[in-house]
């Protein structure tokens, strides 16, 4: 039989300790873009006890992202934001995800996303990431942002860094255009961006930097 929310609660306590359990169950976060990072960025902080999570994204589950994506063969045609939920209810059934199942636009950003604590930006186009980033920047102070960019191929796994751009804003990732990589996207880089952007989100929690 499952725990219930405070056995579960109780168990991340202890896992973690009580001080850093309070800050991270407390925290908000959003993830714009569920696909190889943003799927699987929620996923981890499920995982470490994040409990308020905000996601938007406007696709649906396709065959060709099982490579990469944490999703599942049955869950193919089926909307993102409606997946995802899916999968960290269970891991976490009594979390709470805002879903947004749309293209996001400027206008949408602060309004959606202005609440958050941290946000990571999990999108593919280079264009639909600049609009985010700046919108939030601009429109959202004091809401710190989290970028991915440049995980493609394999091995290298020490190419991928996190660095603090901005005052608010961290963007992890290897630099490197995918046009100049052999073997196209496959999970183990993907996954290895993805942890360091989550494990960017839980320093910030913490400490309020790097």
């Amino acid at each position: 039989m499952p725990p219930n929310k405070e056995e579960l609660d109780n168990a991340l306590c202890t896992r973690h300790s009580p001080d850093i359990h309070n800050k991270i169950k407390k925290a908000k976060i959003g993830i714009a873009g569920l696909g190889g990072l943003g799927s699987n960025i929620a996923a981890m902080l499920v995982r470490a006890g994040i409990s308020d999570l905000t996601v938007a994204d406007f696709d649906v589950v396709d065959i060709t992202n099982i490579n990469r994506q944490n999703y599942f063969l049955d869950q193919i045609g089926r909307p993102k934001v409606d997946a995802t939920e899916e999968l960290l209810k269970r891991i976490n059934p009594y979390i709470s995800v805002e879903k947004h199942n749309i293209k996001l636009s400027a206008s949408d950003i602060p309004v959606i996303f202005g609440g958050c604590d941290v946000v990571c930006e999990a999108f593919d186009a280079p264009s639909q990431k600049a609009m985010l980033i700046n919108t939030l920047m601009e429109k959202c102070p004091g809401v710190k942002v989290v970028s991915g960019s440049g995980m493609a191929g394999f091995g290298r796994s020490n190419e991928i860094k996190t660095e603090r751009l901005f005052a608010d804003l961290y963007i992890s990732g290897d630099g490197v255009d995918m046009e100049d990589v052999k073997g196209g996207i496959m999970a183990p880089r993907v996954n290895i961006c993805a942890a360091h952007m989550a494990n960017t989100v839980i320093s910030l929690l913490m400490n309020g930097e790097l």
